[in-house]
């Protein structure tokens, strides 16, 4: 790959930021251009890690309530959170090109209407791409899954792999699935120290995800948030 390819490819990944495969125009009166600021993550809490680690669970029955943005901002930051330099985050990246997009399909959280974000690690805050409850057809895309229809929130994890594969080839695959291993357990400890509930899926149907984000990046996981009902 010649210089000019790399640098093509750096500005095409760097250009899929705000609701990446989004179809929808950007105006004004677009949902896409609305940007929500999050609450400041916090770096310290109650919890230990160790035990965050010993109580890690994937649960499934989820009873549908409020969860706060408080909440929300505390697990994307965990998930992709900016930690140094303005550019390393919370989970690691092979070169740290991280390929990872996040969204977040909000169902029941306070102060943020239903709908879909996409988490802007940069500004830490979110930037909506489509009004409206996603539940339903996420939950017909992950094959009927209880766990999601009673879910406060869902994060849909996706990826460009154009950003990896430009560097690292058929290593790709491999880089990518490791970042979305790191993610997901972030998220898990996160979520455990929340008191809150959630469960990593794998089982969906890509496009019929894709088709529901109105998106054409490649979804690799589905975590349905919400309170616990033990």
């Amino acid at each position: 790959m010649n210089a000019g390819h790399l640098i093509i490819g750096m500005i095409a990944g760097l250009l899929i930021g705000v609701c990446p495969g989004n179809s929808q125009d950007s105006t004004e009166d677009s949902p896409m251009s609305r940007s929500i600021s999050l609450p400041e993550p916090a770096k310290t809490g109650s919890m230990s890690l160790e035990e965050a680690l010993s109580l890690r669970r994937s649960r499934r029955y989820l009873t549908p309530g409020l969860i706060t943005l408080q909440q929300v901002s505390q697990i994307l930051w965990a998930a992709q959170g900016i930690t140094a330099k303005g550019k390393y985050r919370t989970a690691p990246s092979a070169g740290a090109l991280y390929p990872i997009e996040i969204y977040l399909a909000a169902e029941n959280v306070g102060d943020l209407e239903p709908g879909l974000y996409h988490y802007v690690p940069q500004s830490h805050s979110l930037s909506q791409c489509l009004k409206g409850s996603l539940a339903k057809k996420v939950t017909q895309a992950a094959l009927g899954q209880g766990s999601v229809t009673r879910a406060s929130a869902i994060v849909i994890i996706t990826a460009v792999m154009e950003r990896t594969s430009q560097k690292y080839g058929e290593r790709t695959e491999r880089y990518v699935a490791e970042e979305v291993g790191a993610i997901a357990q972030n998220i898990y400890l996160q979520v455990e120290s929340l008191g809150l509930a959630t469960v990593l899926i794998g089982a969906f149907v890509d496009e019929k995800v894709q088709s529901a984000l109105e998106i054409k990046e490649m979804p690799l996981a589905i975590m349905p948030i919400g309170r616990r009902s033990e």
